[in-house]
């Protein structure tokens, strides 16, 4: 990133974009990642959070609260829920409270001795000059609006600012927030597509889902036969719905997404067999358990979830894939509430088949 300051002026060149950033008064500053002119220690805040100087913290600094309200935990997932709809991605970014109005005032008392520059968008940091003049003296900047009066000072809201999500830094919609630093009253949202309202949580939260990574069960355990069937089958404790909740309590938000375990698909990992059902797709059933357990006697049926192999493995093992169906959807404060697209998640196991001996006499 290069930051140039002169004239008022501040270009700054960001990550995976380019974004102009011109201001009418001088002390502006703005600065990215990976460029051989970044000064040497750029301006840098804690990470943030309630306990955090969120004015000078990083861009992707959220004081969104996330926990998983239900589901297993001894289980972890090494890549994320994958959505069904390729098209659709959690929020790239949105805005949030940042300060009081004497956390701004602190701020800006701490830069005039010296301190860090306040961001007041995700790309871009104002010096001494501009936050006096625009927050304290309530002067007008271009780009940014008429001015607040002595940091707005005895009002009950706070001032916010564009957050991004650290996933996403290099998507261009990440940089889509980038109002400067404004004023919201208190129990309102902010008039704009990216505020935080419970289905922009609810998407945020699903991202942060982690599912069990459990193999399938099988019967045959070890080795499958040529044209025997292999019984599959998911205990109801295996699988169990996942809630995740997302809380932005300085703006009395929230929502809460679940994901909900409602198919399991086989692939056996060769066009040498055959699935039972034929499309591979066996139903959760209503215990929440998925296929049958073998039991002795039932070689010769055919399960109702299972895989035939019609060819032995020759020292390469096929590799089973059970993709796990999870229907995803959420609620949220104020009666809010609505569907995500389903996900999916991957296991895959080495299958060893042997062809079927017999002796001769």
């Amino acid at each position: 990133m290069r930051a140039v300051r002169g004239a008022g002026r501040c270009l700054c060149l960001l990550p995976a974009t380019v974004i102009a950033l011109l201001t009418s008064a001088t002390g502006a500053y703005g600065y990215g990642e990976g460029d051989d002119a970044a000064p040497t220690k750029p301006p840098q805040g804690p990470s943030g959070g309630s306990s955090g100087n969120m004015l000078t913290a990083e861009a992707g600094a959220t004081r969104i609260k996330v926990t998983q309200e239900s589901g297993s935990t001894s289980g972890s997932s090494p890549k994320a829920l994958a959505p069904v709809d390729p098209n659709w991605q959690p929020p790239a970014c949105w805005y949030e409270p940042v300060a009081t109005p004497q956390q701004l005032k602190n701020g800006v008392d701490q830069l005039k001795k010296g301190g860090d520059l306040v961001r007041v968008t995700p790309s871009l940091s104002w010096g001494e000059e501009l936050m006096v003049s625009h927050y304290e003296k309530g002067q007008a900047s271009a780009g940014s609006g008429d001015g607040y009066k002595n940091y707005n000072l005895g009002k009950d809201g706070m001032f916010w600012r564009g957050v991004i999500n650290k996933n996403m830094t290099n998507d261009i919609d990440a940089y889509d927030c980038e109002r400067t630093l404004f004023w919201q009253n208190a129990n309102t949202l902010p008039d704009d597509k990216h505020a935080p309202t419970p289905d922009v949580l609810a998407a945020y939260a699903y991202d942060k889902i982690k599912v069990p990574e459990t193999e399938v069960e099988l019967k045959p355990a070890t080795k499958s036969t040529v044209n025997l069937p292999t019984w599959v089958w998911l205990d109801k404790g295996t699988f169990k719905e996942v809630k995740v909740r997302a809380e932005l309590a300085d703006a009395g938000v929230w929502a809460e997404t679940t994901a909900k375990p409602v198919a399991l698909h086989l692939n056996p990992g060769t066009d040498d067999a055959e699935t039972s059902p034929a499309s591979g797709d066996c139903k959760i059933n209503d215990d929440g358990s998925i296929g049958t357990p073998y039991t002795k006697g039932d070689a010769d049926k055919t399960p109702p979830c299972g895989i035939t192999y019609q060819r032995a493995t020759n020292g390469k093992p096929y590799q089973l894939t059970a993709s796990i169906t999870w229907q995803i959807s959420w609620e949220g404060s104020g009666g809010a509430k609505g569907d995500l697209p389903d996900g999916t998640f991957e296991t895959t196991q080495n299958m060893n088949v042997q062809e079927i001996q017999s002796i001769n006499r």
